[in-house]
């Protein structure tokens, strides 16, 4: 199971503003859609329907651009432009990148999280208002803030896992999709396999310190250990032969010049006499 709150793997669970249901399959919009938006948001064709200037977003990218990420960042670029959306790379080093973001003038970005413990409210403070990273020097790297969210923020924090609170992190997921703050990515799955002899080992991308939970049933690891190295004698008798062949064959060839090297002297000190 995943953390108490996530609908994922279900209908419910899509995000209605980037995909939609069809034939009972949650897809992705398409690229016309996204071209209507941006009729509706003012710029036709990636144009300012007023001035008729073009549409250009920062991509504020946290590493120096080397030739082994120019790749991606092409690829991010050519993306854009399928909606007419110019995007302008602005690459610094991580730490220039963080002053950035800590004084709010970062636009697009790509960031993640890793959680510190497995409950919603790990997840949710990240677009909380008052935990703004410009303003408090908080996780909220978007600086988004929303009256509403807030309050049910500051509800759900302090509630049992229930289905009222189920309820209450489905209207604040809906707040934050409708807002567009975010475009959510992927979240990473963790899968280990492990020896039978080996207790408590159920992976996590939450804990990274689970090694002093794991338990070891030595008598089984010998036993398993025993039965897997058991001594294969063939191959090295193998090798003894081949080598000992080898040694006769060279041995054998040594000889047959040594009979030839003779045989050609006695055959000129017979000429000569």
């Amino acid at each position: 199971g995943g953390v108490f709150g996530s609908r994922h793997g279900t209908l419910d669970g899509h995000n209605p503003i980037t995909h939609k249901i069809v034939d009972g399959k949650i897809v992705r919009r398409s690229i016309d859609e996204a071209k209507k938006l941006l009729v509706e948001a003012g710029y036709p064709g990636g144009r300012d329907a007023k001035t008729g200037k073009p549409l250009v977003l920062n991509y504020d990218y946290q590493r120096q651009p080397t030739a082994e990420l120019k790749a991606e960042l092409d690829w991010m670029v050519k993306q854009f432009a399928k909606i007419d959306v110019q995007l302008d790379i602005r690459a610094t080093d991580y730490n220039q990148f963080q002053e950035k973001v800590l004084k709010g003038k970062q636009q697009i970005f790509w960031w993640g999280w890793l959680a510190d413990y497995p409950d919603p409210e790990n997840f949710l403070f990240l677009l909380y208002g008052p935990n703004s990273k410009a303003k408090h020097e908080g996780e909220n790297t978007a600086n988004w803030e929303n009256a509403e969210y807030d309050k049910l923020y500051q509800q759900m924090a302090s509630m049992e896992d229930s289905p009222e609170r189920q309820a209450v992190i489905d209207k604040m997921v809906k707040i934050a999709q409708d807002d567009a703050i975010w475009a959510w990515g992927y979240f990473p799955y963790a899968s280990v396999a492990y020896q039978s002899w080996l207790g408590n080992g159920k992976p996590s991308i939450l804990i990274r310190d689970y090694l002093q939970y794991w338990k070891v049933d030595a008598q089984a690891r010998v036993q398993a250990q025993k039965s897997w190295n058991k001594p294969q004698y063939l191959p090295v008798v193998s090798m003894f032969i081949a080598f000992f062949a080898l040694c006769f064959v060279a041995f054998a060839a040594y000889r047959r010049r040594e009979r030839s090297v003779a045989s050609a002297k006695n055959v000129r000190t017979g000429e000569a006499a």
